[in-house]
C-alpha cells in the first residue's frame, strides 16, 4: 500500500524535475548572447564615507557575450532615481567585460568612471538598467536588502 501511494508522488516529482530541466536552458539561453548586466557591487565594502575609494568600490559590470565587438556609444546605465551614466565612444570586445565605477578616475580599457561625488546604487533596493541608444531597455537587474551588498545578475 505504501509503495502504491508513493508512486504518484515520485511521478509528480519526476515530472516537475523534467519541466525544470526544460525551463532552465531556455532561461539561460536568454543570456547566452549579447550585451548584458553581469555582476553589481551596489554596497561598497566598509563604511559609506563618500571617499573616492569608497565610491569606486560601488560598480556595475557589463558583459558582451556576443560573437563580435559592440560599440557602447549612447548606451545608458540608470538606477531607480534616474541617475544616468551615458557611454561615450567605447567598444567592448567579444567575451569582454567593462566595469563602470561610481567615483572619479581615469578611463582605461575595461573600466569607465562615472565621476560622481556621491553614491548611485541604493543599498536596500534598487534596479540597474542598461538602455540602448534608441531608448529601449536592453537588460535590467534588481536587488533588495536581503542581498549581501552585491548581485550576480546572470
Amino acid at each position: 500500500m505504501r509503495i502504491r501511494s508513493a508512486v504518484p508522488a515520485v511521478l509528480a516529482t519526476a515530472a516537475l524535475s523534467a519541466s525544470l530541466l526544460v525551463a532552465s536552458p531556455a532561461s539561460a539561453a536568454a543570456h547566452q548572447g549579447g550585451l548584458h548586466l553581469g555582476y553589481i557591487q551596489f554596497d561598497s565594502p566598509g563604511s559609506d564615507n563618500r571617499s573616492n575609494s569608497s565610491l569606486n568600490a560601488e560598480w556595475v559590470n557589463i558583459h558582451n557575450n556576443s560573437g563580435s565587438a559592440v560599440q557602447l556609444k549612447g548606451y545608458k546605465l540608470k538606477d531607480n532615481t534616474g541617475y544616468t551614466y551615458t557611454f561615450g565612444s567605447y567598444k567592448i570586445g567579444s567575451g569582454k567585460t567593462v566595469k563602470v565605477r561610481t567615483g572619479k578616475g581615469t578611463n582605461a580599457s575595461g573600466v569607465r568612471y562615472w565621476g560622481r561625488g556621491s553614491y548611485v546604487w541604493n543599498n536596500t533596493s534598487d534596479k540597474a538598467r542598461l538602455i540602448k541608444p534608441s531608448g529601449s531597455l536592453k537588460d535590467s537587474c534588481s536587488w533588495t536588502n536581503s542581498d549581501p551588498g552585491y548581485k550576480s545578475c546572470h
